[in-house]
């Protein structure tokens, strides 16, 4: 059995919580939590109680926009030749705009 560690709350974490997602679904989770600089759990657990997610800045959060950005550059080409455009798209691009909107904020 693994060892019990307490969070920085002083709080024992010892119930797990666990559910299905699609493919697509499960993308879209990973992205907006690289995009976010926070662990999966703390997304999650952040979006789950509807707690305010504070971004943590770094080389990791900077790169990781980058390449999302990348992706939503070659799909906004596609997208101008009349292609229908993903619904999974246009949520990731608000959740990066929302992202670089508040890092030029300072918050």
């Amino acid at each position: 059995m693994s060892h019990k560690n307490r969070d920085e709350k002083n709080r024992w974490r010892n119930k797990t919580i666990a559910f299905r997602v699609s493919p697509e679904e499960n993308d879209l989770i990973n992205a907006r939590v690289a995009a976010s600089g926070l662990t999966k759990q703390e997304f999650l657990t952040s979006n789950m109680l509807n707690a305010r997610i504070t971004i943590r800045g770094s080389s990791r959060v900077y790169y990781g926009l980058q390449k999302d950005l990348e992706l939503v550059y070659g799909e906004l080409k596609r997208i101008a030749t009349g292609e229908n455009v993903d619904r999974e798209l246009i949520s990731l691009v608000k959740f990066i705009a929302k992202i670089i909107a508040d890092m030029k904020e300072g918050r």
